[in-house]
């Protein structure tokens, strides 16, 4: 095949000086999110496993508002 390389040509250009950073951007800020998703999981997994108070029934005085 003759001709420009790819990096050479104008597309290629846009696309390693363009595309590629934003594509990088957006898996940085995607790996980010799924750092703190996994985060809160763990979170909510522990406070289920944890012994807590057991659930009672609301009693008459419990109830908000006027």
């Amino acid at each position: 095949m003759s001709g420009p390389d790819f990096f050479q040509t104008h597309m290629g250009q846009r696309f390693y000086e363009g595309t590629m950073p934003a594509l990088v951007r957006e898996l940085k800020r995607l790996n980010d999110n799924m750092e703190r998703m996994v985060a809160v999981a763990e979170q909510l997994a522990g406070q289920k496993e944890a012994p807590s108070v057991e659930p009672r029934e609301p009693s008459p005085g419990d109830s908000e508002g006027p």
